[in-house]
């Protein structure tokens, strides 16, 4: 092999000329090495690749059902309260249809759910209507003393009644109610002057009522005037 330069032919060195050949057909020289070390290289690519959605799809998955779990806590309490909500407001109905009655029952005390108010005591007003008419049957503050103590019976002074009608059974408790009578009060527009004309039959029914479970405590109130 011989390389022109013009007209004139100059021969090649033999390693001129490998090194020719191996710039020319070096990939057919080595093709089926480098085809070997692409397929590994390949294969460990799609490992890895494999292993990197592999986590992902877990992570989607965990966190989907971390969702799930609480969506469901969420639409229980929501049923819990409703629950709560609708056995208080029957026991409150109750009351206000005892107030509608022709003839009224003594509020003196004599009588669970039938009263005069007490006052709150040492207590916040939240202390005082959880605990105060004795809701569960034993009262734990007794607001009347102060400071407040822990009663030295589990009898309630101050009972309230409980709804003696029909509701859902997967309540935790039945719902109770009190009935208090309030001072009279003067007629909105009457003189203070002249000792104004005091309206008599102001009223206040308390209810409380709970859902399924202890926790879920709704306690409704309404002022009823005869």
């Amino acid at each position: 092999m011989s390389a022109s330069i013009g007209t004139h032919h100059y021969p090649l060195s033999p390693l001129l000329i490998f090194l020719l050949l191996v710039r020319r057909h070096g990939v057919h020289l080595c093709g089926a090495s480098d085809r070997i070390h692409s397929v590994n290289w390949q294969r460990g690519v799609v490992l890895i690749v494999s292993l990197v959605f592999l986590l992902l799809m877990s992570l989607i998955g965990v966190t989907a059902m971390q969702g799930t779990t609480l969506e469901e806590k969420m639409s229980n309490n929501v049923r819990q309260r409703s629950l709560a909500f609708q056995s208080a407001e029957a026991a409150l109905r109750t009351g206000e249809t005892i107030l509608q009655q022709a003839v009224l029952p003594v509020f003196d005390n004599s009588t669970p759910g039938l009263r005069q108010p007490i006052g709150t005591g040492s207590c916040d007003m939240a202390t005082y209507w959880l605990n105060s008419y004795c809701w569960s049957g034993t009262s734990t503050v007794d607001c009347t003393t102060t400071p407040s103590t822990v009663p030295a019976s589990p009898s309630c002074t101050a009972a309230s009644q409980q709804y003696s009608g029909t509701l859902d059974s997967s309540l935790n408790e039945q719902p109770r109610y009190v009935i208090e009578e309030l001072p009279s009060m003067p007629v909105a527009g009457s003189s203070a002057k002249f000792s104004g004309i005091t309206s008599g039959g102001f009223y206040r029914v308390t209810a409380r009522g709970l859902g399924g479970t202890g926790d879920a405590i709704v306690i409704l109130q309404s002022t009823f005037r005869r």
